[in-house]
Parts: structure tokens; C-alpha cells; sequence
């Protein structure tokens, strides 16, 4: 009988409702190329099989990868690995994005997140169970406690959509938080796009990074002159927390003359 490895951080999705519902919502569609993390015991990889001819999964686990393989046959392509070396690029079809779907592990839910969304171009969706204070923080605005790196970013590159609730009873073994099904829409990024990618992203992690201070204090840590600020449109009396994904992008582009110097710029980025 097979058990749970707490060391990958595997709970089981046990209630076929939520399973259904998941799929329900995700509506694959023949033509689709589904790809799907963390299969498990491959209950939402049956459903899926319902409606494509053939996906691809990731597991890493020694047991289940070939177990999964024996279930499915040729339906499935089983890659055994860590999701996080799996190149998405690779996976793509030519004119075809992938759609993602999985019930990931909590304890390494922001590196898949960000995994994937380095795969914008080649992923057009992302439905995943998530511990809900996670999804909470994707999903936050402006001005609450839960908004911070993970809201801006996320609701710059997609837009993320809270699906439904998971009790923690739906599991097994329970899990010690309660579960979110978030939609990411990669189609659908925040309309105002930022002149320099990697500023945008130093900006957002260097002013969170002095949370509690203003983005005065945030940009000088930056390594922005403070002779600059005066031509800041931006309120640099404000927190971090108080600017809208809008508002970053704006500061962002008015730094750009400052790019080559910021990026080069040794700041100590927290991790969200």
C-alpha cells in the first residue's frame, strides 16, 4: 500500500466533487495540450482523460511515476521529474500554448508559481490548488496585509482568478491549512506593460524589501540619487503596499534612464 512521503509534501486529493468541479472549471478541450503537475494517483488524470485524447504529466516520486504510467498507458506521457527542471519551452507544441493544471506541493508552491510564469509566452493557463493563504497574497489589493511581491507580480504577468475553497477534509492525509483552486490567466496580463522587464521586477522587490518604510527610503536603498526624486510622478511619501500594479509600472518606466546603473545594484531581495 502506498504512503503519503511527507518529504514532497503529498496530500491526496480524496473527494471526487472537488475533483470534478476542478475540471469542470478548467473545460479542456480536445485540441488542447494539457500538461498537469503533481498527478499523484492520478484522480483529476482520469477526468482529464475524459475529454483530451492525451496529456503529459509530471510526478516525481519513484513509486507513482511508473504506477501512472501502467494506469494510463499511451494515453499519458509521464515525465519524471521536478517540475522545476522541466523546461516548458520543450513542451510546447509549434501554435499551440500549454494549459497547466495541477494540485502542487505547498511547501514549494512560489518557485513553481514563478517556474511558470517564466513560461508566459508558451503557457496560456494555470488552474492549481493552493494553500489559500497563498492564494490570498496572489490575489490581494493595495493597501491590505495580504498584498506584497506575489499580488504585484502575478497580477502583472496574468490574471489571477479565485475559483473555489478546498476544505482540508477533501485530503488525505488532512493537511494542517485549507486549499484554494486559482485560475491564472497568462492571456490576460495587467494592460500596462513596464519598458524594462527586469527594473519593473528590482523596483517591486527593492521598495517590499523596506516594507514598512516609505518608497523614499525604498529607492534610496535602491541606489537611486535622491537629486532624481523630484521628477518622480509617483507619491514617494507612500508605502509600498499603497501602489497599484499601475503605479509600479509608471515608477518603474521613470527610472528607466537609471536602468543600466540600478541592475547593477547588490540589493538583498526578500523571498515571498
Amino acid at each position: 500500500m502506498y504512503r503519503p512521503k511527507k518529504s514532497l509534501g503529498q496530500n491526496f486529493l480524496q473527494d471526487p466533487n472537488v475533483a470534478q468541479k476542478i475540471v469542470r472549471l478548467f473545460d479542456p478541450q480536445p485540441t488542447d495540450s494539457i500538461v498537469e503537475i503533481g498527478p499523484g494517483k492520478g484522480a483529476l488524470t482520469a477526468l482529464l482523460l475524459d475529454h483530451v485524447p492525451h496529456l503529459t504529466v509530471i510526478e516525481i516520486d519513484n513509486e507513482l511515476a511508473p504506477q501512472l504510467k501502467e494506469q494510463f498507458g499511451e494515453k499519458v506521457s509521464v515525465i519524471h521529474n521536478d517540475v522545476l527542471n522541466v523546461s516548458w519551452n520543450t513542451l510546447a507544441k509549434e501554435n499551440n500554448k500549454i494549459r497547466v493544471i495541477g494540485n502542487i506541493p505547498y511547501n514549494i508552491t512560489t518557485p513553481i508559481l514563478f517556474h511558470v510564469v517564466e513560461a508566459r509566452n508558451v503557457v496560456s493557463d494555470f488552474v492549481v490548488m493552493m494553500q489559500a493563504e497563498v492564494a490570498q497574497r496572489i490575489t490581494g489589493k493595495p493597501r491590505t496585509k495580504d498584498y506584497g511581491i506575489l499580488s504585484v507580480f502575478l497580477q502583472y504577468y496574468c490574471t489571477p482568478r479565485n475559483l473555489f475553497s478546498v476544505s482540508k477534509n477533501s485530503f488525505f492525509p488532512v493537511p494542517s491549512v485549507s486549499s484554494t483552486v486559482l485560475q491564472l490567466d497568462f492571456t490576460a496580463p495587467a494592460p500596462q506593460r513596464a519598458k524594462n522587464d527586469h527594473l519593473f521586477r528590482k523596483v517591486v522587490r527593492g521598495t517590499f524589501g523596506l516594507r514598512r518604510k516609505t518608497l523614499r527610503n525604498g529607492l534610496r536603498h535602491l541606489g537611486v540619487p535622491p537629486a532624481e526624486f523630484e521628477r518622480l510622478s509617483v507619491n514617494l511619501d507612500q508605502r509600498p503596499e499603497e501602489l497599484t500594479v499601475s503605479d509600479f509600472v509608471t515608477l518603474a518606466d521613470e527610472l528607466e534612464p537609471l536602468a543600466a546603473t540600478l541592475l547593477e545594484t547588490a540589493v538583498e531581495e526578500p523571498n515571498e
